[in-house]
């Protein structure tokens, strides 16, 4: 009867190894290639067809990076489902000389290409670069830092910084306050929401 329970015994053990280790063996690995960010000033675009209106283009600051996912094993469809990048954008303040504010944003990107090189980006607005620089043509010299993460599953696969070393957001500073008072925007809530599309990945946007 003893013989008979540790078999029974044995059976489950190793069924239930076999359970709990199969999605282990099978588990995805992902490895995220990253670049360091890079700024450019934007002109508002002027689009033709319609009645035109007469306006001074103004410029947006755009501060982007390249990445490319890979993935082991590589699925059929040769595409991650998604990941999220998070933003941290040290900004001087407008009121306080010596002092930064730390811009945030969250941007999840839906059906990335395994292995193509893609790109992330967030924006100032010219109306928020005239808040931190008082001139319609300033919005490189408004920032100090830049520095992105990127996740998958809430585990984070890269992060790189343009010129501090990575994880500096997250180091307490009297100079530096969190605000959300001048926006981050990503691509699709600007005037280049529809332009080089092939360009980015592609924007989760949220249901309202």
């Amino acid at each position: 009867m003893r013989t008979i329970q540790l078999t029974i015994i044995s059976a489950f053990t190793f069924a239930a190894l076999g359970v709990f280790s199969a999605p282990l063996a099978n588990a995805q690995k992902y490895k995220v290639d990253a670049d360091k960010p890079e700024f450019d000033d934007l002109r508002s675009p002027e689009f033709g067809g319609g009645k035109q209106k007469a306006f001074k283009p103004k410029e947006w600051l755009e501060i982007e990076a390249s990445f490319k996912v890979k993935m082991s094993p590589e699925p059929p469809s040769k595409t991650a489902e998604r990941i999220l990048v998070k933003w941290y954008v040290a900004v001087e303040h407008p009121d306080k000389k010596g002092a930064f504010l730390l811009l945030t944003k969250d941007i999840t990107y839906v059906n990335i290409p395994l292995g193509e090189e893609l790109f992330t980006s967030v924006y100032l607005s010219p109306a928020s670069v005239k808040r931190l620089t008082g001139s319609d043509r300033a919005g490189k010299k408004a920032v100090h830092l830049v520095g992105y993460e990127i996740l998958v599953n809430g585990a984070k696969v890269a992060e790189k910084s343009n010129k501090e070393k990575p994880g500096w957001w997250n180091t307490a500073s009297n100079k530096i306050s969190r605000s959300d008072s001048v926006p981050l925007l990503d691509k699709s809530e600007t005037v280049f929401a529809h332009m080089w599309w092939d360009r980015y990945a592609e924007i989760l946007k949220e249901r309202r």
